[in-house]
């Protein structure tokens, strides 16, 4: 049977991009690129699923939130990017083997393929096998048909 996935990773590209198109006065508050980032699968199940991170302040525990708070793809970290919104972006399914992404009005946008432009917030855009969705300033989310 086929499936989707999405695989969510640090990346260095994307981050240096985010550095370089942003304004002198902005790339002084851009945090440092994690050392130790990890890396993880989700599995793309259902119609729709949410990208972003659980409402936790800062200094609560992660565990205290409770997990159906949590979006479907949850990058509340370790290591916590803070360019990624409470929900950033959504996963749609269209059909039975196709998906889209659109941005939910996130802060700091969300781009496809490196691409400079920002997705206009709710316009879907459709994703292939292999196609790479960047949030924040270094999260990118990498979706493959297995």
């Amino acid at each position: 049977m086929t499936g989707w996935i999405a695989r969510v990773w640090a990346d260095r590209d994307h981050f240096e991009l985010v550095r370089a198109r942003a304004d002198p006065a902005e790339r002084l508050e851009l945090p440092n690129f994690p050392t130790d980032p990890a890396e993880f699968e989700v599995p793309l199940r259902g119609d729709e699923i949410r990208i972003g991170r659980r409402g936790v302040p800062d200094d609560r525990p992660v565990a205290a939130t409770p997990d159906a708070d949590a979006p479907g793809i949850d990058l509340t970290g370790p290591p916590r990017d803070p360019g990624v919104s409470h929900l950033h972006a959504v996963l749609l399914a269209v059909g039975p083997d196709r998906w889209v992404v659109l941005d939910a009005g996130s802060t700091n946008g969300t781009s496809v393929n490196y691409a400079a432009e920002r997705l206009e917030p709710g316009t879907p855009v459709p994703l292939d096998s292999g196609d790479s969705i960047h949030v924040g300033a270094w999260t990118t989310i990498t979706v493959e048909r297995r």
